[in-house]
C-alpha cells in the first residue's frame, strides 16, 4: 500500500494555516485536478481524491487536532477517511459548501469543471459499498503483528457472466443519453430557463443497457456469497483504530469498483497487563519479608517470564521500569519506531490474620529503632507514592 502524504503537504499549506486558508487551498486543488478537467487522467483523479481526503480532516477542528497529535495512525477511529472511505459522489457533495460565498455562480462552476464546452462527466461507474468488521486481538498479537483470516458474507462478482450482468456478454448503447449516462433538461428557475444536467433515468447513469440479462444474478453482475479474507495486522495497533483493506468490500454491480473493508481493532483484556499507549503496566504485590530484605521475584512479560531483583527496603508505590518490554510504537505514517516499556507498580501485602507465633515475631520487631518511620521516611514515602 502506498505511503500516505502529509495532509498539509497535500493542500500546500502551513500547519498553522487558518480554516479559511485551508478552504481556499482545497478549492484551488479541486479545480486543478477535477476529473472533468482531466478526463481519463488517473493520476489527476487520485490527487483530486487525496485533496478531498485532506480537506475532510483538516476542515474539522476535532479531526485536525487528532491528526496533529497522532498523524494518519490516529485517524482510523476518528471518523475520518481512514484510507479512502469516501466515494467520488461523497466528494462532489461537499462542493456546494466549498464554493458557496466564494464569488462563483453556477455558470462559473460549470465553466471550470466542464472546460467551457459543457462536457458531461461521462457514464457513471458504480462503486460497491464498504463493509465494516471487528477484529479482537490479544496483546501478544498486537506486540508482534499477525495475520487474521475472517469469513464475511458479501456481494461478489457473478461467475456466470463475469460481473457484466449480461448472459451473452453484450450490451447496447442507451438510446436516451447516447451512452453519456447523463441528460440535459430545461428547467425554469428564479433566473429564468436553465439547463440542468442529471443522471439518465433509462440506464441509471451507466450509458449502456443489457437486453439479455444473466439468469443467475438477474443482470446485476453480483451475488451474495461468503469469502475468506486475509488481513495483515501491523504490530502496535490500538483498540479503536480502523484499518482499510482496499477493494475487499462489496462488489459493485456490472463491473464497477469494489468497496473497501474497514477493520475496527478491538483489544482483549489481558490477565496481567494494563496498556498505556505503547507501555504496559504490571502490578506487583510483594510480601513483607521480600520488601524489607530484598530478593528475586518472577515477572511476566509478553515474551515470557523473567526474574528481577528487588532491592532491600523497597517501598510501596515504587515504579520499576523494564525498557523495551512494552509494545511497538507507531508514528503518524503507521511505521514502527522503537518499543515501549513495562512499568511495574510495586505494592506490599500486609496480612490481616496472624497466628500466635507470627504475632509474637512481629511484636518483637515493634520496639526496634529501624522499624518505626522517621520524619524524613514519611516525606520520602509519600512523595514516592503520590509525586
Amino acid at each position: 500500500m502506498a505511503e500516505k502524504r502529509d495532509y498539509y503537504e497535500v493542500l500546500g499549506v502551513d500547519k498553522n494555516a487558518s480554516a479559511e486558508e485551508i478552504k481556499k487551498a482545497y478549492r484551488k486543488k479541486a479545480i486543478q485536478y477535477h476529473p472533468d478537467k482531466n478526463p481519463g487522467d488517473k493520476e489527476a483523479e487520485e490527487k483530486f481524491k487525496e485533496a478531498a481526503e485532506a480537506y475532510e480532516v483538516l476542515s474539522d477542528p476535532q479531526k485536525r487536532q487528532r491528526y496533529d497529535q497522532f498523524g494518519h495512525a490516529g485517524m482510523g477511529g476518528a471518523g475520518g477517511f481512514s484510507g479512502g472511505g469516501m466515494s467520488m459522489e461523497d466528494i462532489f457533495s461537499h462542493f456546494g459548501d466549498i464554493f458557496q460565498g466564494a464569488g462563483f455562480d453556477l455558470g462559473d462552476i460549470g465553466e471550470m469543471f466542464m472546460g467551457g464546452g459543457g462536457r458531461s462527466r461521462g457514464p457513471r461507474v458504480r462503486r460497491g459499498s464498504d463493509m465494516r468488521v471487528k477484529v479482537r486481538l490479544t496483546l501478544e498479537e498486537i506486540a508482534k503483528g499477525c495475520e487474521k483470516k475472517i469469513k464475511v458474507r458479501k456481494l461478489v462478482q457473478c461467475k456466470d457472466c463475469n460481473g457484466t450482468g449480461s448472459a451473452d456478454g453484450t450490451s447496447e448503447t442507451c438510446p436516451t443519453c447516447k451512452g453519456s449516462g447523463r441528460v440535459i433538461r430545461q428547467q425554469r428557475g428564479i433566473f429564468g430557463m436553465m439547463q440542468v444536467q442529471s443522471e439518465c433515468d433509462t440506464c441509471h447513469g451507466e450509458g449502456r443497457i443489457i437486453k439479455n440479462k444473466c439468469p443467475k444474478c438477474n443482470g446485476e453482475g453480483v451475488l451474495r456469497d461468503e469469502e475468506i479474507i486475509t488481513i495483515n495486522i501491523p504490530a502496535g495497533v490500538m483498540g479503536g483504530m480502523q484499518l482499510t483493506i482496499p477493494g475487499k468490500g462489496n462488489a459493485a454491480p456490472r463491473g464497477g469498483v469494489n468497496g473497501d473493508l474497514l477493520v475496527l481493532i478491538e483489544e482483549e483484556e489481558h490477565k496481567d497487563f494494563v496498556r498505556q499507549e505503547s507501555d504496559l503496566v504490571y502490578n506487583l504485590l510483594l510480601d513483607v519479608p521480600t520488601a524489607i530484605l530484598g530478593g528475586q521475584v518472577q515477572i511476566p512479560t509478553l515474551s515470557g517470564d523473567v526474574k528481577i531483583t528487588i532491592t532491600p527496603g523497597t517501598q510501596p508505590g515504587k515504579v520499576l521500569r523494564m525498557r523495551g518490554k512494552g509494545l511497538p510504537r507507531i508514528d503518524q505514517y503507521g511505521r514502527n519506531y522503537g518499543v515501549g516499556d513495562l512499568l511495574i507498580n510495586v505494592g506490599v501485602y500486609i496480612p490481616e490474620h496472624l497466628n500466635k507465633d507470627e504475632k509474637k515475631l512481629v511484636e518483637q520487631l515493634q520496639d526496634s529503632p529501624n522499624i518505626a518511620p522517621g520524619a524524613s521516611d514519611k516525606k520520602n514515602f509519600f512523595s514516592n507514592l503520590f509525586g
